[in-house]
């Protein structure tokens, strides 16, 4: 477990100084934007579907917020990209999943890749929201509820 939590922190670190998918993308067709009020994180997620085959065919972000969100989403996006709407919507159960439950109910924790890196912030509830603003934010702009602005006070 000590391996994990020192893997957790280089993942972080390094996705939020060196974010993936990080910028406006001019031709998404969906858009959501997040806020984390507790910690002051601002995001916007845009994703660029292929309306014939329902594949995510690029995703980025922008935003400002604590290393945790930044690195969140940075992540997020890098696994969103080829996957189809429903495996995105699984992704993100997943995600939540590693960030809300009690550790020993992930037996397969090695299959879920870059998301192991997240099972350290259930550690840390306030920092579960950073965590899973992105993810949040991401299933509003799938949704296409482009009006209504995620917080992670509502969810």
């Amino acid at each position: 477990m000590e391996e994990l939590k020192e893997l957790y922190q280089q993942v972080i670190l390094d996705h939020n100084k060196n974010p993936r998918n990080f910028g406006e993308l001019p031709t998404c067709n969906r858009h959501a934007e997040g806020h984390n009020p507790l910690c002051g994180d601002q995001i916007e997620v845009f994703i660029l579907v292929d309306e014939d085959t329902g594949k995510i065919e690029d995703v980025r972000f922008k935003g400002a917020g604590c290393a945790i969100s930044k690195a969140s989403a940075s992540i997020m996006t890098t696994l969103l990209k080829g996957k189809t709407i429903e495996e995105a919507k699984e992704l993100f159960e997943q995600f939540h999943k590693v960030v809300t439950s009690d550790p020993s109910s992930n037996a397969d924790i090695i299959n879920l890749g870059k998301l192991a890196v997240f099972c350290g912030v259930r550690e840390f509830p306030a920092r579960v929201k950073c965590a899973s603003l992105a993810w949040h934010t991401m299933l509003n702009a799938l949704d296409n509820h482009t009006t209504t602005k995620v917080s992670t006070e509502q969810v």
